[in-house]
């Protein structure tokens, strides 16, 4: 599950350097703005009540807020967020209300459970049992999924097999300060893995809190651009040059594919952009792959010598062949 970082100052419409008094004043403007009982029926109206109602619960206890500050000014949303390490060991008690905010419209957020170790309590909205503010543990929280972009090579993609992943991963020191680490994990990729395709590694994403279980990692399939092969849903596509005479007359050609070379038989009388199949050289499952597609592209010399030239002379002379007729 994704939590959405809140911006708290932001939401108050106060700088990071407000005073309590900027703060307090900031929120009861908004309270009378927002009000549920000035706004019946107004949906937007009670989903920013609580939100300012949330960040005032939290901006206004300088212990609660010095902790949310250790988040920095510049997280970003989408990050993989995480508790910091020690909040479990604060303990809070809930006010319960000011200018009208009594903390019974519905509860706080993800976020704010998440960083601050859960929501229990009465109908109110209190923290008063264990896992809340007032009690000696942390709510068992199971860590968030994350999701990677991977680029493998299209051989790599056809044949599958272990690789070894390197990624940056998001940690906290003991001070609560977030910084990253290198990560390797080892990966079996499938056989026939297709471009977009996403590959879960069970228990590698972010850590629980409170001693829950890990979230899971995705890792999204990339193909890498081929210099030979192009990709179209399941089959794989070659063009062949071919030269005039391999085409009307048909010839044996050694054609490449994603697992080894293969003699094709073109036949005569083959025209530029016709296409021929190689059977299961595609992507996608075992027992279901796609195929390789081969598109003729026949060329023509650009500079021919004296001889040639007087041959294609000839044969354009002896030659009925009409090409749009």
């Amino acid at each position: 599950m994704s939590v959405e970082y809140k911006d708290y100052y932001k939401i108050l419409g106060v700088a990071r350097t407000a005073t309590q008094d900027e703060i307090s004043k900031a929120f009861k403007k908004l309270a009378r703005k927002y009000h549920p009982d000035l706004n019946p029926g107004n949906p937007e109206a009670e989903t920013k009540f609580k939100e300012m109602g949330e960040a005032n619960e939290v901006l206004k206890d300088p212990e609660k807020r010095k902790l949310y500050d250790q988040l920095g000014a510049n997280w970003q949303q989408g990050q993989n967020f995480q508790r910091p390490p020690g909040f479990e060991n604060m303990h809070f008690q809930y006010s319960g209300g000011q200018g009208g905010f009594g903390g019974g419209a519905g509860g706080f957020s993800d976020f704010f459970e998440t960083l601050f170790g859960g929501a229990q309590g009465g109908p109110r909205g209190g923290f008063g049992g264990p896992g809340g503010f007032g009690g000696q543990h942390m709510r068992s929280r199971r860590g968030q999924d994350a999701e990677v972009t991977y680029e493998i090579g299209l051989e790599q993609a056809y044949t599958g097999g272990p690789q070894s992943l390197s990624l940056q991963e998001q940690v906290y020191g003991q001070d609560g300060q977030p910084r990253l680490q290198t990560k390797t994990l080892k990966v079996n990729i499938p056989p026939g893995v297709k471009d977009g395709q996403k590959i879960r590694l069970s228990g590698q994403g972010s850590p629980g809190a409170g001693g829950g279980e890990a979230g899971d990692l995705y890792l999204k399939i990339k193909l890498a651009p081929h210099p030979q092969f192009k990709v179209k849903d399941d089959n794989v596509i070659l063009d062949l040059k071919l030269a005039p005479w391999e085409a009307a007359l048909g010839a044996s050609v050694r054609v490449p594919t994603l697992d080894g070379a293969v003699e094709m038989k073109i036949p005569p009388g083959i025209g530029s952009g016709a296409k021929l199949r190689v059977r299961g050289k595609g992507l996608g499952a075992s027992g279901r792959r796609g195929d390789q597609m081969v598109r003729i592209m026949i060329q023509s010399p650009k500079e021919l010598t004296d001889e040639e030239r007087a041959l294609w002379e000839q044969l354009a002379k002896a030659s009925s062949f009409a090409p749009r007729d």
